[in-house]
């Protein structure tokens, strides 16, 4: 090998360090993160002899502009977990300094000494990674609905605990519509049998007298309540809160929409839509952590283990333990999760799989991990081969009908 190199990245300037094959450090510079800065790094990296072809880089990450630019002009990239980083800076000193240059040259050598022990950045065509960028931000879009929706539920009790009693779950279209209506509970005494009748009929909702009678009785209850000045302004807070929730579902429906047609036209979306128990989000949301990099998972040992479905082993003398994988893709495991929870009801093979794990002794959610180790091993042969998914392929130790059972 000839020259390695280490890139330390910040928001701001990215730190580089090129070393030889003896470890020796023959050029260092800080440049900026931008086209400049990448031309620059070009020219060090020439005028040391080195080229795109030949020349591995690490750097701490697999997703910034930088590494998008090395790819695209052919350097073989390398994204080192900070923790590996961490461990190899320890080698070359105990008193627990740290620089970003001093990190540009630990990254250099690790290519140097342990380049097979690191994965390369995999070859993920532009498609794929348009279908990771939206199914990502459209699974933190959903975060931050949720997040947003707690802090409505924080304030609503601070001085509308009724609200709550009408409606537990304020998730549902009708409680948004509703207190978007009665913000406060003067607001909510005020509500009247037919106004609430017509605000849950532009929800949806059919006409339930039992159902209405309940929240009107809710709101009306008796209650503490807080002096009318802070009560007012805590309304405030409400209606501000209300119409960010009615943003953020706009914008997460957009998302969905947007990211089912851009994996509807994917090339693998066939045969992801043709596995039981993935719907086109959850169907998405795997290809766009395991990509379609054909190479890039040579087992299915190694897509278990990127999943964290893999259990893995902890031994020393007499001590020897089995547990879950902990240092893990945890987007493609969430995803794993609610896929093996779904084929419950979609795959009489993939039941009879899980109540076998349950009557061996492991609780809910070890034997869905341990359904959802089996299912991706079958997942990784059917994208290496471009077949759909066969039920019965999948579980030939289970009786499997023609048809996979309604949900």
């Amino acid at each position: 090998m000839g020259i390695t190199c280490g890139i330390d990245w910040a928001e701001a300037h990215n730190d580089i360090a090129l070393a030889d094959d003896t470890g020796h450090i023959v050029a260092r510079a800080r440049i900026g993160t931008g086209a400049d800065g990448f031309n620059a790094l070009l020219r060090l990296i020439a005028a040391n002899g080195g080229s795109p072809k030949d020349t591995p880089i690490a750097i701490e990450t697999d997703k910034n502009l930088f590494v998008v630019a090395l790819a695209e002009v052919g350097f073989t990239v390398y994204p080192i977990n900070p923790r590996a980083v961490a461990r190899y800076r320890e080698r070359h000193g105990q008193a627990g300094g740290k620089s970003d240059p001093g990190d540009a040259a630990v990254l250099a050598n690790i290519l140097r000494t342990d380049p097979d022990t690191h994965r390369t950045l995999p070859a993920v065509s532009e498609h794929g990674r348009a279908v990771k960028a939206l199914a990502r931000q459209h699974q933190e879009a959903i975060w931050a609905l949720h997040q947003t929706i707690s802090r409505l539920r924080s304030v609503l009790l601070e001085f509308y605990p009724q609200s709550l009693q009408a409606f537990p779950n304020l998730k549902h279209r009708a409680a948004l519509t509703v207190l978007t209506a009665a913000p406060t509970p003067s607001a909510g005494r005020r509500l009247t049998r037919r106004r609430l009748e017509t605000l849950l009929g532009r929800c949806g909702r059919r006409n339930d007298p039992g159902l209405i009678e309940q929240i009107l009785t809710d709101l009306k209850a008796p209650t503490l309540r807080q002096p009318p000045q802070v009560e007012a302004s805590l309304g405030q807070a409400v209606t501000g809160l209300l119409g960010i929730i009615a943003s953020m579902h706009q914008a997460v429906d957009g998302l969905e929409k947007e990211l089912g047609r851009t994996f509807d036209t994917h090339p693998q979306a066939s045969i992801l839509r043709s596995v039981p128990g993935l719907g086109p989000i959850l169907a998405a949301r795997v290809l766009a952590e395991i990509g379609d990099d054909p190479t890039r998972f040579t087992s299915p040992a190694g897509l278990r283990a990127f999943a964290g479905t893999a259990p893995i082993t902890r031994a020393s003398g007499r001590s020897c333990y089995v547990k879950a994988r902990k240092v893990r893709n945890k987007r493609l495991g969430d995803a794993c999760h609610w896929w093996a929870f779904a084929t419950l009801t979609r795959s009489t093979g993939a039941r009879a799989h899980y109540d076998k794990r349950r009557a061996a002794g492991d609780h809910h959610n070890a034997a869905l991990r341990n359904l959802a180790n089996k299912l991706l091993g079958r997942l990784w042969w059917c994208l290496q081969h471009d077949e759909p998914w066969d039920d019965h392929a999948a579980w030939p130790d289970y009786p499997v009908p023609a048809q996979p059972v309604a949900a």
